[in-house]
């Protein structure tokens, strides 16, 4: 199982992979997960759907930013967001690189994805794999639960779902550490090369994307996520492209689970109401499509 980044629609992907494990039964031995898939696929390989699930359906923006750089509005089901003036301000005087600070995530990734879990995972024989951006030497990297210790495995885990400078950078052995979407926003191939024969990849992208042009940005911060979503699209259309490319080489089957609109147009909105119905929309969507999925790539 493969999981792109997404944020906060992250829950989506949560829904279908629980249609996957506990309806379809399927049983994997390779989890690969970028951003908000690293952050579920640990649990997601224990088994502990419903876990993860409470997590993804109760989160809020407290649980991941201790220096939020966004002041978030909610009416009628409606978001407004603008630059928190004051945090980013903070963060200038403290010297830090970054508009934020997401010292609240890493705080729940260790309350969540437990020292116990992270020995049974090891026991399991189960593969899980975050992926990383090497931002000091410009390459991704793969980090296994196998190789790491259990804080190191937590914290890439915490580097992986960064995105910054909205959130914490990552200092490690003289390295500078972000998002690993930056650089792999869905890593199909990485599970390719791996030897994997059938993947099923959750992508938290709308297979066609709605060519209505958005209205002008408002603030500096609106500008920088509307470049970030135009590169990660970018990203993402090249990666599934190159799995492509690689599952037909290899004569591998991809079954790819995409979202069928566009979520949101800001994916740091923690928002417990929308993402309990993104987990629901996601096992529903995986209910109906799974028996037909879109298959980019055939075996022989």
């Amino acid at each position: 199982m493969v999981i792109s980044g997404g944020g906060c629609k992250g829950a989506f992907g949560g829904g279908v992979a629980e249609y996957l494990i506990r309806h379809c039964q399927n049983d994997y031995d390779l989890f690969i997960g970028t951003s908000a898939g690293s952050l579920l696929v640990p649990l997601l390989a224990l088994g502990e759907v419903e876990r993860i699930k409470k997590v993804y359906t109760s989160i809020r923006q407290k649980d991941i930013f201790n220096i939020c750089p966004f002041i978030i509005k909610k009416h009628n089901r409606h978001f407004t967001y603008k630059i928190n003036h004051f945090n980013t301000l903070r963060m200038f005087l403290k010297g830090k690189k970054t508009f934020g600070e997401s010292l609240s995530l890493r705080k729940l990734i260790r309350r969540t994805f437990t020292e116990d879990d992270y020995h049974r995972l090891r026991q399991s024989g189960v593969e899980v794999m975050v992926t990383v951006s090497n931002l000091s030497c410009n390459y991704v990297e793969y980090q296994s639960v196998h190789n790491n210790r259990y804080e190191d495995f937590c914290d890439w885990m915490w580097a992986s779902a960064n995105v910054v400078p909205f959130m914490s950078l990552h200092y490690k052995d003289g390295m500078e550490y972000a998002d690993g979407g930056f650089g792999n926003y869905l890593p199909l191939q990485e599970a390719l090369r791996r030897g994997a024969k059938e993947v099923d990849a959750i992508i938290l992208q709308p297979k066609e994307r709605d060519l209505k042009c958005q209205l002008p940005v408002s603030n500096p911060f609106a500008l920088l996520l509307r470049t970030y979503d135009f590169m990660l699209e970018q990203i993402s259309i090249d990666d599934l492209d190159l799995g492509r490319l690689e599952s037909l080489h290899r004569q591998a089957q991809v079954n790819c689970y995409h979202t069928p609109r566009l979520l949101t147009e800001n994916s740091f909105i923690f928002d417990p109401e929308q993402m309990t119905a993104w987990w629901q929309e996601g096992y529903e969507y995986a209910l109906a499509n799974a028996p037909n999925c879109v298959l980019i790539a055939g075996g022989g």
